[in-house]
């Protein structure tokens, strides 16, 4: 079953939101990859394994959303979640068309982002680094781009010079 209720299931308290995230992983090929170098852009942040079914079932959708993105406002990156041999790991992500970048990491129990209870789970980041949103659970990319849609139009909203609705 997809979830379809992204904002609904979000969970982040206004506190841990409040200051700039980074980390650095290496990429398939080893090279570090910070999250720092994608400041700019929303980031999505997938917390997957190759054994996770939920996990495979949401590629599709977010290699659609990064595709359509990656040029413009938003990235994906998949955090593989697993001790798993590296040409392995290559084969399957070519095997499964993932376009986005995929960095590897040993579980442990709470990231850089925070705590990773169950897989798939994805945060999402803000342009200025901080971390807004964290879902437990399969995401859809048509989730995504409402989510994102809302936060920005709140942004918008809440920045100097914005237009109130008066009566």
């Amino acid at each position: 079953m997809r979830f379809l209720g992204f904002c609904m299931g979000f969970l982040l308290s206004a506190a841990a939101a409040a200051e700039p995230v980074d980390f650095t992983l290496p990429d398939l090929e080893g090279k570090p990859v910070s999250l720092s170098e994608f400041r700019g852009k929303w980031v999505i942040v997938n917390y997957w394994a190759t054994w996770c079914p939920p996990c495979l079932e949401e590629i599709p959708d977010l290699v659609e959303f990064h595709d359509k993105h990656k040029d413009d406002d938003a990235v994906v990156i998949g955090i593989n979640y697993e001790e798993v041999n590296g040409a392995y790991l290559r084969d399957f992500v070519e095997s499964h068309f993932m376009t986005y970048p995929v960095l590897r990491m040993e579980p442990v129990p709470v990231t850089a982002l925070g705590p990773v209870l169950g897989l798939p789970t994805t945060y999402i980041i803000s342009p200025t680094g901080e971390r807004i949103a964290r879902q437990e659970g399969p995401v859809t990319g048509a989730a995504i781009e409402a989510y994102l849609e809302r936060k920005k139009q709140e942004g918008a909203a809440a920045a100097p010079g914005a237009a109130v609705a008066t009566r």
